[in-house]
């Protein structure tokens, strides 16, 4: 069900190629949420917005891959992963279909967002009347994810390097961007370590 207008002209990046190193031996983007993998169910969040979606894994025979079956959702293997976040934005930008206005970089391990919370940073981008970054943020304005890039920084995205992800094209266009404030912490809660994830599960209990 969308909430907005649907994000026909711009597509989601999902990083999902990393080694998951800090699960000390499980994979946290398997993880399941009433009996859903976390991949797939960020993956279907997203295309819930009516937007192309791109995920990058380590191989295409990868158990991540395997998750997503039957998704109508573009995967992007990603063989130098090791090199940092750089090699999946690098790659997945690379190999998005032409004539987008924008992509949309979505953590694949933040459990809290929602297609409204996507569709309201793609709001922000439709509201300006000239290409800008949309960044999300928590409720009292700390920043977060996902963030939006217009097509116009697509070449920088495709010559990152490192694993400081998108950051450098965030600070070159500091002058244009924008921030956009999401309900409580969703922009902010990953989890990638076994105790982030009792926490987590804790605090859903808690809510019943």
């Amino acid at each position: 069900m969308l909430y907005g207008p649907a994000m026909l002209d711009i597509a989601i990046v999902i990083p999902a190629a990393g080694a998951s190193r800090r699960m000390r031996g499980q994979d946290k983007l398997l993880q399941e949420i009433d009996g859903v993998a976390l991949l797939r169910r960020q993956v279907e969040m997203a295309l819930a917005t009516g937007a192309h979606v791109c995920v990058t894994l380590p191989d295409y025979d990868h158990p991540r891959a395997e998750a997503l079956q039957g998704l109508p959702v573009q995967m992007v293997a990603v063989p130098d992963a090791a090199l940092g976040m750089s090699a999946s934005l690098r790659r997945g930008v690379g190999m998005l279909p032409r004539n987008l206005k924008a992509v949309m970089i979505l953590p694949a391990d933040m459990p809290d967002l929602t297609t409204e919370d996507l569709l309201t940073v793609y709001q922000g981008f439709l509201n300006e009347p000239h290409p800008t970054l949309q960044q999300a943020t928590t409720e009292d304005g700390t920043p977060g994810h996902p963030v939006l890039f217009p097509a116009d920084c697509f070449t920088a995205l495709m010559a990152l390097e490192g694993d400081q992800g998108a950051r450098q094209v965030v600070k070159d266009n500091s002058y244009r961007l924008r921030r956009v404030a999401l309900p409580g912490d969703n922009a902010l809660t990953d989890l990638d370590t076994p105790e982030a994830w009792a926490d987590w599960r804790a605090e859903q209990v808690a809510l019943v």
